[in-house]
């Protein structure tokens, strides 16, 4: 076994033992800020659970509450830079005394939610949060009282112990940390904006409602977009029944999911596997091959219900499970994926939504859906839409991708680079 004095990862010329430290030594805690409704919405920025649980960094201009209190309270519950603030209380024990660093030069108020870290003793206010949400989290959650609901207290804080080196290196850890983060919050700003502008085109790129053609089209494209009913170019199959839980996780088959369905606009297969399904008859019913466009047909909410995605997977034995149904198109010249575009746009969700039956669950009939009257364009300018919004997807995956494998370094290192 390694030394639990010393961390698995370390920079140069560093090789000290870490001391173990109560947090009391560090910090005194005292809770915030609980004050008359009619004070709330004005006057100087209150950091709540909320900002201390987001994932971001606490920035004063970010702070999503206000508190105006009198000079006395004010000057009472400062939240400084180098201070650290805890969640109070939570029904979730991951939560519960969850902390979050103050490194802002303009000081802000903290609610009566929340418990406020005044630093008191030389630290990097940036390590100690981080060293407080990895190595040490299970000490937090260990003494954190509760049964349906967890808190902390102030006592509680005072007690738990962290090893900590020096200040030169908590700085270099914390630096580090800061950078990965910053890059972080680039990656996610940059998909986020990506997303955003996919949802732009899927607007602009498709006939909005009363309108016959779409907004923006490809250079020289002028061929006017004509109309069909859905039940007059493919038909309909139904997914899976009858199957229970012991019927999944082995066998030969592959399957479809209703969440694979609902969150991409190109289906996945689920990872594991279905024991396979009595095709005897010939029917084939429930068989997904290539081309075929799978809809959600029940769900809580109207809006996951008639989610459309395409199969664009070529191998054998691969079914639909339940609460989906399957589409084939059976006439020439019209591309599935571009369907399933034009029917994840603006004005066919809305189309497709209020045709969504129900109170508590809501359910789209297959016969109800082929009623659908769709425009569609000539056949180069459809692929021309596909291949586009195609490519845009696979930026967007790749542009997730590299942010998760950011935050799998994240959370690599905070296992090695902490004691």
């Amino acid at each position: 076994m390694g030394n639990k004095r010393v961390p698995e990862i370390r920079f140069p010329r560093f090789s000290e033992e870490w001391d173990p430290r109560k947090l009391s030594e560090l910090m005194d805690f005292s809770n915030g800020i609980n004050a008359p409704k009619e004070s709330y919405g004005k006057g100087r920025k209150m950091i709540s659970v909320m900002d201390v649980l987001d994932e971001s960094p606490i920035k004063y201009k970010n702070i999503r509450n206000s508190v105006e209190v009198d000079k006395e309270n004010e000057y009472k519950n400062r939240v400084e830079k180098g201070d650290l603030v805890f969640v109070r209380s939570s029904e979730v024990v991951e939560e519960v005394g969850w902390s979050k660093a103050y490194l802002e030069d303009e000081y802000a108020l903290y609610s009566g939610f929340a418990i406020r870290g005044k630093k008191k003793n030389e630290y990097d206010a940036r390590f100690i949060e981080l060293n407080l949400n990895s190595s040490s989290r299970k000490q937090v959650e260990r003494k954190a009282g509760g049964s349906t609901r967890f808190n902390v207290s102030q006592s509680i804080l005072n007690s738990i112990v962290i090893r900590d080196p020096s200040i030169e290196e908590q700085t270099k850890i914390g630096e580090l940390f800061n950078q990965l983060e910053d890059t972080i919050t680039l990656h996610q700003q940059e998909l986020t904006t990506l997303k955003q502008t996919k949802q732009g085109f899927l607007q602009k790129m498709f006939p909005k409602i009363g309108e016959s053609l779409p907004e923006v089209r490809f250079p020289g494209v002028t061929s006017d977009w004509k109309d069909y009913r859905l039940s007059d170019i493919g038909s309909t199959y139904t997914g899976l029944s009858g199957k229970t839980k012991e019927d999944f996780g082995a066998g030969e088959g592959r399957f479809v999911t209703y969440k694979n369905v609902f969150a991409n606009v190109r289906a996945k297969e689920d990872s594991r596997r279905l024991e396979k399904v009595d095709i005897s008859d010939g029917k084939h019913q429930n068989k997904v091959i290539k081309g075929d466009l799978l809809f959600t047909t029940s769900s809580e909410t109207p809006e996951e219900v008639g989610m459309v995605s395409y199969w664009g997977g070529s191998m054998d034995n691969v079914y639909l499970n339940s609460f989906c149904f399957g589409y084939r198109i059976n006439v020439p010249d019209i591309d599935p994926l571009f369907l399933a575009y034009l029917l994840r746009s603006s004005k066919y969700r809305l189309k497709i939504t209020i045709l969504a039956q129900g109170s508590t669950r809501f359910n789209l009939s297959k016969k109800e859906l082929l009623k659908l009257i769709i425009e569609i364009p000539s056949i180069e300018e459809q692929l021309k839409i596909a291949n586009f919004f195609k490519q845009l997807d696979n930026t967007i995956a790749l542009y997730q991708q590299e942010l998760d494998t950011l935050k799998q370094t994240k959370k690599a290192l905070l296992q090695k680079m902490f004691v």
